[in-house]
């Protein structure tokens, strides 16, 4: 299914062809389809959003739902159609992240946003990216002929959602593995892609949520993360439900684990979100 809306505005992050395009169809056409809030209650911050979806596809119910969320909250969204699996590998997803985030930078003053409050949100496998994003990043090439090139990839935050983590050992999900790499299992570019090996002092502060009983993607991928977050001295927060499984989404109509959208927008609100 599409996450484009059609009475929402949708823009191309290349509008001359994507970089490493396998072709013209609207799968090689990495967009964003923009959620802006009311004016009246808008807080200038922005949520880049990844749906989950094994690296080959793209949820629903983590797209539009969490994009009218951010903007009852008065947070502008901009939901990723990235590109997937088994057509595309990494790294390409990863600069479609990164180019997302510049997208928006460079667009602040007509979007009215702050480009120093763009932030990432991602559920599942969408949430490995966003981790990724988080934790692989740059300043922009200020020589490149693409003035949005220019800009910094960094999200200042973090929304970690049924995040996978690693992709080194058991806690790894194996359809996002083999959507994101193919064939590719070298032992390197497996470290380099387990996130939370990669954080440092300057990883986005980050605010996770997860289910204690999640057979798809264990909680073991949250709590690695955290753990090093806190070990690098990264603000983090962290709730593991009970009880919830995986791919929960907003929590719609579940009593406990629909908390954690208002705890999440706490969250925001205290990192100036």
């Amino acid at each position: 299914m599409s996450i484009e809306q059609p009475d929402k505005e949708t823009i191309l992050l290349w509008p001359a062809g994507a970089p490493d395009a396998l072709g013209t169809q609207p799968e090689d056409q990495p967009s964003l389809t923009l959620y802006p809030p009311d004016l009246a209650i808008a807080t200038g911050a922005v949520m880049v959003v990844l749906p989950g979806g094994g690296y080959g596809g793209h949820a629903e119910h983590e797209s539009r739902p969490v994009a009218d969320w951010l903007n009852a909250h008065g947070i502008f969204a901009a939901v990723l159609k990235y590109r997937l699996g088994p057509k595309y590998h990494h790294p390409v997803m990863l600069h479609d992240a990164q180019r997302a985030i510049r997208v928006v930078r460079a667009n602040s003053a007509a979007w009215k946003i702050d480009p120093a409050r763009v932030g990432i949100l991602g559920f599942s496998a969408g949430g490995h990216l966003a981790s990724t994003a988080s934790v692989h990043y740059d300043a922009g090439d200020k020589a490149a002929a693409d003035p949005i090139d220019t800009l910094g990839s960094r999200p200042d935050v973090s929304v970690l959602v049924y995040a996978v983590i690693d992709l080194e050992t058991k806690n790894s999900h194996a359809g996002s593995m083999n959507n994101l790499l193919g064939d590719n299992r070298d032992p390197a570019l497996l470290a380099h892609l387990t996130t939370h090996k990669q954080i440092t002092p300057d990883t986005p502060p980050t605010f996770l949520v997860t289910a204690v009983d999640d057979a798809a993607v264990p909680v073991d991928n949250s709590l690695l993360y955290a753990r090093a977050l806190s070990a690098a001295g990264v603000q983090y927060e962290l709730h593991a439900y009970q009880d919830g499984g995986h791919g929960f989404g907003m929590g719609i109509g579940h009593p406990i684990l629909g908390r954690w959208p208002d705890d999440a927008a706490a969250w925001l609100k205290l990192h100036g979100f």
